[in-house]
Order: structure tokens, then C-alpha cells, then sequence
């Protein structure tokens, strides 16, 4: 089945959770409209009724998909696709319900449950894929000149593309089979154990977002004692975590082994459906500019601070004299609308049910998952979008952000459930690009020039955070992948490579002690999603670019815009680029995007840096 993808940002902005001020009423998602509830008639209709349904397509297929017409393989591919919609539907609403309250084992045990349900239901389906991929090229070329099939002819390209790396059918089924209690079941402990930890700072034993958030307090002494707290829990599961790193980490290369992938981040660029050259251009191009970008960035920070360097927890501190006053709920609800109708009267329309309709989860509270996501769930019902609000003008980008993936994730349904996932690279188009045009409205609206400062050096930051930070996990993550195939790694040589990278990517401007060593075990993409974070990078380097374009652009842009959104994953990266004059082949098309950052720490240091 699809597996569930979600577009988690490591950490929003923050203030102490003491002091959180009166931001109004907060919305808390409404679930129903999946499932009225875990022990519901509907979910356990779903469940049988799809069990007897994926048995009978095994009966009526297995074995014969070569001897079927257009017409009968597309009537196949089109039952498939009902029936593994279904599924994705039981295990969006057991991850939601989960993500909710990870700390609660009630909620632990019926994702649990549900993932072992559907994993042996979907055993029956799993011919289907491997049979299409055994298909005569020529045969299926011919049979897609039929309409019917025709309209999956994307979906049949991106399965086909893993032809090579395809095993048996009977060591495709037990590792589907196996999973439950192999990779998934170190993902939920990782989960749970990250959800439970506790953080004294300021007399109060705080979440992990709580604790995160104070790194950007406006106290030093709060960041300070945060970091160092954060530092000594990690510690303290250190060993926990370094384990559940190097076992999945030995999972990844045994498989990667035997679907003859040759290096650990491979399969991830086939199932991006982009080229490795293309990744490997767009990663040299920002280490290559780590000197003019973040290295220079944060020595002028520290002059502001009045220092020569850093410590790490005052990298995302708030300037001095940067109050940062707190966005009440339905101003940033306004906010974000009004950026996304002045582009696009209907983008803002779809963003506006997300609100209206109890889409969005926004208040902090323990147990919830951290960070933020849009979860796409499936075309027949909506996405969802967690937050953890806290009022921050980051918060306010977080939610632009996530409003992006959402707004996208609804266009992209009319493609229908096999025809509407994105890949990652062009799925965090949407989101980056809304965060833009929020921003920009903000700046533009803001008179005092002492704000605009304040506004410009948060969104440097927040693109440092995307591109040369999401760069430097790919780099740890490429480091320690290729060391464990030497075997073990111990978590004294996993924090060295992490301060290796870090050093590296932010430069000699910021000063590290020995409690950052663990930092690297509480991100959450090198369990659940291994390479994903180059995504972040590629599409904030690609919508800078776009972003370029659209403000030359005369009219008919935002109408080629939301087409290109509709699309979802019928067209690889080229041919949605087209119509804008880009290509993610060319060498400068990442300096292009690279270069809109230097221009606004161009405009920092012009203004007084």
C-alpha cells in the first residue's frame, strides 16, 4: 500500500511555555470524517470488507496480468487503486489518532494493531506491482495507446522504475510481511520513547517541543539552560538511540544489498524520480556556498551579539531588541489568507477550509508529536495539518508552510490515490513557495525599518535551516550510512561525525560544547524517512527560482501555478519546470536559487551588518 509520508519541519519557534501569552482560541483537528473512532462499525467494515476484496483479486490476477488486454489490465489497476485507498485511509486515521497522543499506549496499541491488520491484507496485492513489472516493454506500449489505460500510464512508469531492483515474489512478501516487526516497530519505539522524555528547565519537566522551543527564548539564560538540558536527556537514551540508529541503519544496507541499490541514498532518488546527478549538483552547490551563506551569516550575527562567535543555542535566538510580539490564532489565520488570495483567490479558498472545516491541530500539548506536518490521508477524504502554535512570526511560516502542502495535497486528489502523491522533492514546492508569499507580505506591510531588519534576518535564518542545514543532515546521514557498512557504529563516533558536519556547514562563527554531541538523535527524518531532508533544500533552491520568475511574470502565472500543483505525480520535475523557462538539469538553476540568499544577507550587511 502507500505508505504514509508526512512533511515534518524539525521544530517551531518558541517562547517559554510559562509565559506562552493569550494567542485565543486554538482549533483541535476533527478525525470523524475518517472514522467516528478506533472501535467504530465503519472501521471494522473497511477492514473485513477489504480483506475479502484484496483476496479476491489475488484469485481472479495473480498470474494472468500478461495475458490481460488494455482494457481488463486498466479495470485491474483500477480495482487495486480502490482497494489500496481504502487502506491508506485505515492507516492515515491510526497514525492522526496516534500522532495526537504518542505517549498514550492506547493509541500506541491500535497503531500497532492496524498496521499489522493492513500489512496482512495488503500481502494479497503485493503480486500486483511485481507482476506489472515483469510486463514486455513493447507489449505495454502498445496497450497504452487505449484511453483507459492510458490514465495510468505515469503511475505505471514510476512502478516500472524499479524493475532491477525487484526481487522474488516470495522475498518481496516476507520482507512486506516482516516489516511490522522489523523496521516499523524501531520507528514506534523511537516515537514513544522521544514523546516520553521530560526536560527540567525552569522548574518545569517540559515535552521535547517545549524544550526545543526555549532555544529561541529571549532569555539567554533560558536558551542556555535548555540546550544543556537537552543535552543531558539525550545523553541520558543516548545508547537507545544509537542502537535503533545502527540497527535500521543495518536493516537499510542489507536490503539496499539485495535490491542491488549501490549506495544507501539511491533508492531514495528513484523513488524522488530524480536523477543522482541532479541531487549531487544541487549538494555541491550548497556546501560550495556555506562560506558566503551560513559562515557569514552567523559571524554577523555574533556582531550583533557583540562577540566574535556564537554558542550553539543563541543560533536561533531572537535579535536584540527584536520583541517579537505574539500573533494571536486568527491573526495568522488572516495573515496567511490574505498572502495566498492576493496570488490566488482560489488557493486562498482551499486554504480556508483547513479552517472552517477542522482540518488543522494547532495547540502544544504532551504527548502530541512535535514539529508540524500535512498528512495527505487520501483523495475521497482531505489532508490534515499538526501544528504546535505558539505565536511566533515563525509559527505564522510554519503555518503558511504547512498550509502549502495542504493546499497542494487537495488539487493533486482530482488525480486520483495512485495518480496524486508527489515526490518529496516537488512536494515541498507548494509549501515553501506559500511560506514565501506570506513572508513577502509581511515585509512589504511593515513601515518601521527596524522591523523589516528583524523580518529579513528571520527568513535568512529560517532558509539557512532549509537548505544549509537540511544539506548537512544529508551529508551526516550519506557519513554514517557508509560507515556502518564497516560495521557498529558507537554513539561516541555518531556525535563526532555530527560535530564534524556541523562545524562544516555553519562555520567558525559558532562555538560547540561537548553536550551538542547527542543533538543529532532527537531528528526525527533519520529514523522515519532515511535522505528525505535533501527535499527541503530542493524545493526551497527551486522556488526561489520560481519565485524569481512569478515576480516578472505577467499575467497567467498563478493559473500555470496551481496547474502545476494539480499535477501531483504525473510529471517528473522537467516537464513541471517547463512552462516557467526552469531546469533542475542545469548546473546554475541552484545558484539561481542559492543566490536569493546571499541577496537578503547582501541587504543585512548593506542595512548596518
Amino acid at each position: 500500500m502507500t505508505s504514509i509520508v508526512t512533511a515534518a519541519d524539525a521544530g517551531t519557534a518558541a517562547v517559554e511555555p510559562d509565559a506562552i501569552p493569550d494567542l485565543g482560541a486554538l482549533p483541535t483537528w476533527n478525525v470523524d470524517d475518517l472514522y467516528p473512532g478506533p472501535e467504530s462499525a465503519e472501521l471494522k467494515r473497511d477492514l473485513e470488507r477489504s480483506e475479502e476484496l484484496s483476496g479476491e483479486f489475488a484469485a481472479r490476477y495473480q498470474g494472468r496480468l500478461a495475458t490481460l488486454d488494455a482494457r481488463e489490465l486498466a479495470a485491474a489497476i483500477a480495482q487495486y487503486e480502490a482497494i489500496d485507498e481504502t487502506l491508506a485511509r485505515i492507516m492515515s486515521y491510526a497514525y492522526l489518532v496516534y500522532a495526537g497522543d504518542m505517549a498514550d499506549p492506547v493509541n500506541g496499541r491500535f497503531m500497532q494493531s492496524m498496521q499489522e491488520k493492513v500489512t496482512t491484507i495488503s500481502s494479497h496485492l503485493l503480486f500486483f506491482p511485481l507482476e506489472i513489472n515483469r510486463l514486455d516493454e513493447d507489449d505495454l506500449q502498445r496497450k497504452l495507446s487505449v484511453p483507459e489505460l492510458a490514465r495510468y500510464a505515469p503511475w505505471l512508469r514510476d512502478t516500472r522504475a524499479f524493475r532491477e531492483h525487484q526481487l522474488s515474489d516470495e522475498v518481496e512478501k516476507l520482507l512486506h510481511e516482516k516489516a511490522v516487526a522489523g523496521r516499523a516497530a524501531w520507528v514506534r519505539l523511537f516515537d514513544e520513547t522521544m514523546a516520553a522524555l521530560r526536560f527540567p528547565i525552569g522548574g518545569r519537566e517540559m515535552t521535547t517541543a517545549e524544550a526545543l522551543n526555549c532555544l529561541s527564548s529571549r532569555d539567554p539564560a533560558r536558551r542556555k539552560e535548555a540546550a544543556l538540558a537537552i543535552g543531558r536527556v539525550l545523553g541520558d537514551n543516548i545508547r537507545l538511540f544509537g542502537h535503533i540508529t545502527n540497527t535500521l541503519a543495518k536493516d537499510k544496507e542489507i536490503e539496499d544489498k539485495w535490491r542491488r541499490f549501490e549506495r544507501p541514498w539511491s533508492g531514495r532518488n528513484l523513488s524522488n524520480h530524480v536523477e543522482d546527478e541532479v541531487v549531487e549538483a544541487l549538494v555541491s552547490a550548497v556546501k560550495e556556498s556555506y562560506p558566503v551563506l551560513s559562515h557569514r551569516y552567523y559571524a554577523m550575527k555574533a556582531r550583533w551579539f557583540g562577540s566574535d562567535r556564537l554558542d550553539y543555542w543563541d543560533r536561533n535566538a531572537p535579535l536584540p531588541e527584536d520583541t517579537d510580539r505574539a500573533i494571536p490564532w486568527e491573526e495568522a489565520r488572516r495573515i496567511v489568507l490574505d498572502a495566498y488570495h492576493d496570488f490566488s483567490p482560489e488557493m486562498a479558498a482551499v486554504g480556508r477550509r483547513f479552517f472552517d472545516e477542522g482540518w488543522i491541530d494547532a495547540p502544544t500539548r504532551p504527548g502530541k508529536a512535535p514539529g508540524a506536518f500535512a498528512h495527505p490521508t487520501v483523495p475521497s477524504a482531505h489532508p490534515y495539518i499538526l501544528l504546535n502554535y505558539l505565536g511566533k512570526t515563525r509559527d505564522v511560516m510554519t503555518l503558511a508552510h504547512e498550509l502549502g502542502h495542504g493546499v497542494h495535497q487537495v488539487l493533486a486528489g482530482s488525480q486520483g490515490h495512485l495518480l496524486s502523491d508527489t515526490p518529496l522533492t516537488l512536494a515541498e514546492t507548494a509549501s515553501v513557495f506559500g511560506e514565501m508569499l506570506t513572508f513577502r507580505s509581511l515585509l512589504d506591510s511593515e513601515a518601521d525599518p527596524a522591523r523589516k531588519r528583524f523580518l529579513l534576518a528571520g527568513k535568512v535564518e529560517d532558509m539557512l535551516n532549509t537548505v544549509v542545514r537540511q544539506i548537512a543532515f544529508f551529508e551526516f546521514e550519506r557519513r554514517v550510512h557508509m560507515e556502518r557498512r564497516e560495521g557498529e557504529l558507537s554513539v561516541d563516533r555518531l556525535g563526532e561525525i555530527w560535530l564534524d558536519i556541523q562545524r562544516e556547514s555553519l562555520g567558525p562563527a559558532l562555538r560547540f560544547d561537548d553536550g551538542y554531541r547527542t543533538y543529532w538523535s532527537y531528528i526525527p527524518h533519520f529514523i522515519h524517512s532515511p535522505f528525505y531532508v535533501y527535499a527541503y533544500a530542493f524545493g526551497d533552491c527551486l522556488v526561489n527560482s520560481l519565485y524569481a520568475v512569478y515576480q516578472e511574470a505577467e499575467a497567467g502565472f498563478a493559473e500555470k501555478y496551481l496547474e502545476m500543483l494539480r499535477a501531483g505525480g504525473t510529471k517528473r520535475h522537467k516537464e513541471l519546470l517547463a512552462p516557467f523557462g526552469l531546469d533542475a538539469t542545469d548546473p546554475s538553476f541552484w545558484q539561481k536559487g542559492l543566490g536569493v540568499i546571499r541577496g537578503f544577507i547582501d541587504e543585512l550587511e548593506a542595512a548596518g551588518g
